[in-house]
């Protein structure tokens, strides 16, 4: 039966640790694995960690990259209402749009920008819209449906 007592790891991964300096019949006597004389042998010894020798080290030859990555950034496919023209008045959602080839994505949300003239009733489902596009669609008699985006999981 499996509990907590009789939980070991897989054999072979876990290695014994290297006893150092306890006498030359261990295998790691005498210099204790640190070779012999030299600024690496002594205590305290060795280089701070990108120590290149007194070359410049690589971290300071690079460039400083400036500005800041949003990881929680909403990234919008864009649709102008001009590119509607190319659909059938109606009802148009993502998959619809899809079809049309308006969209390179099904899943990537969807917002509605107001470049240029719409001539034709829409009722549209969208994720994000400006307020001058809603103007243009419901001129014409249509609806803009603004779903609410699913809040982003936590990382």
């Amino acid at each position: 039966m499996l509990s907590h007592s009789t939980l070991k790891p897989a054999q072979g991964s876990r290695r014994k640790k290297r006893l150092l300096g306890r006498g030359d019949g261990s295998g790691h006597g005498s210099y204790s694995t640190r070779g012999c004389k030299g600024q690496s042998s002594r205590s305290g010894g060795g280089t701070k960690p990108g120590f290149e020798g007194g070359q410049t080290p690589l971290i300071r030859r690079l460039p400083k990259i400036r500005g800041f990555n949003n990881p929680n950034r909403t990234s919008y496919q864009v649709i102008n209402v001009s590119q509607l023209e190319v659909c059938d008045a109606g009802s148009l959602d993502t998959v619809a749009l899809f079809e049309k080839g308006l969209l390179s994505s099904k899943t990537l949300p969807i917002k509605l920008l107001a470049d240029g003239e719409v001539t034709k009733k829409f009722t549209i489902t969208v994720d994000a819209a400006s307020k001058t596009a809603i103007e243009k669609i419901e001129a014409q008699g249509g609806k803009v449906i603004v779903s609410k985006l699913p809040p982003k999981a936590d990382k």
